[in-house]
């Protein structure tokens, strides 16, 4: 995956993270997509801790499609997380969720989430949110060059 454009998907949800594999599949998103089912996997994954010791952490993923309501550890906490840390304080996170609550959203975009994108309920209508979504983040955005954190480190 080393230099390529990845998606990490953090989703508890069986049929919205088929929905999502699917919906990208549709539209020739052929990027790698990491699946974390709760925030704890996630965070392992973004920090090479757990199952994920040893993971070259210059494989960083292109874009987080965060979810809010997970187990163990939720979406907010997740973000909390990411921008605490030099490594991943840039990487890009959108809450991709079905909340529609107005604190969730102030919450998100003080965490320092990048954009927040309401789950559509028809099929149709999520597939055509999730290839906006590809096609922003994957093609047209431009992320920051990696550079070095207050500590030397490299981040994203």
């Amino acid at each position: 995956m080393k230099n390529e454009k990845s998606i990490l998907l953090v989703e508890d949800n069986p049929d919205d993270e088929a929905l999502t594999l699917r919906a990208l599949r549709q539209h020739n998103i052929a990027n790698e997509v990491v699946v974390a089912r709760n925030g704890v996997e996630a965070l392992d994954y973004l920090f090479g801790t757990g199952p994920h010791e040893g993971r070259d952490l210059d494989d960083t993923p292109t874009v987080v499609l965060l979810d809010l309501k997970l187990p163990k550890i939720d979406g907010l906490e997740v973000l909390e997380c990411v921008r605490a840390d030099e490594r991943t304080k840039r990487l890009p996170v959108v809450i991709l969720t079905s909340s529609g609550e107005d604190e969730d959203k102030i919450r998100g975009y003080e965490l320092g989430a990048n954009s927040y994108v309401r789950k559509p309920v028809s099929f149709e209508e999520f597939s055509e949110a999730v290839r906006q979504l590809g096609l922003y983040w994957l093609v047209l955005n431009e992320p920051p060059p990696k550079g070095r954190g207050k500590d030397g480190k490299e981040t994203t």
